[in-house]
């Protein structure tokens, strides 16, 4: 019987957690991001406790990724601590499903959060935002996705051929100075 009534109270626990950490919860579509000006957002928390937010958007080919996030406390109202932030594929374009895919976690910094990913293919994705808010009235934190586009491989041999004539102008210059 007391293992009965234990189970009945860990299910009951396990349920409300996880009620509250769903209130704290949302989704944003940021649309498709490009190159140029980063695209930023923000995120309101409304209540103080954990909160797990995504953000959807969409990638063009070849073009590497990077995103910062940052707190925006106001004074002592609100406040985040943000704990990590994970960029998933998602070729579905349905949430959570079988397909997802991580492609770069990052866990904070005292300053927030920052990582550049390489090479990405073409297709939709989602940052999963994780963190506590602490203020009385919740948290608020705002971030940038940015793309930049990726040499191709006929860049780095030129600028090795440019800099290999540079040198060698330079060490001609030079002896014929001597």
């Amino acid at each position: 019987m007391h293992l009965k009534t234990l189970s009945k109270v860990a299910a009951t626990v396990a349920l409300l957690w996880g009620s509250a950490f769903s209130a704290h919860a949302a989704t944003y579509n940021l649309g498709a991001v490009s190159i140029g000006a980063p695209l930023s957002f923000n995120a309101a928390v409304t209540s103080s406790g954990p909160f797990s937010d995504i953000f959807t958007f969409t990638l063009p080919a070849g073009l590497s990724a990077g995103f910062s996030l940052l707190n925006f406390p106001v004074s002592g109202l609100f406040n985040t601590v943000l704990t990590s932030a994970s960029l998933f594929s998602n070729a579905d374009n349905v949430l959570f499903s079988s397909d997802d895919t991580l492609v770069r976690g990052a866990l904070t910094t005292p300053t927030g959060i920052s990582v550049a990913n390489g090479p990405t293919a073409a297709g939709t994705y989602y940052l999963n935002v994780s963190g506590i808010a602490t203020g009385s009235q919740g948290g608020l934190y705002n971030g940038a996705i940015s793309v930049a586009a990726v040499p191709e491989p006929e860049t780095y041999a030129m600028l090795l051929a440019g800099l290999g004539v540079m040198g060698f102008i330079a060490r001609r210059r030079n002896n014929a100075q001597q």
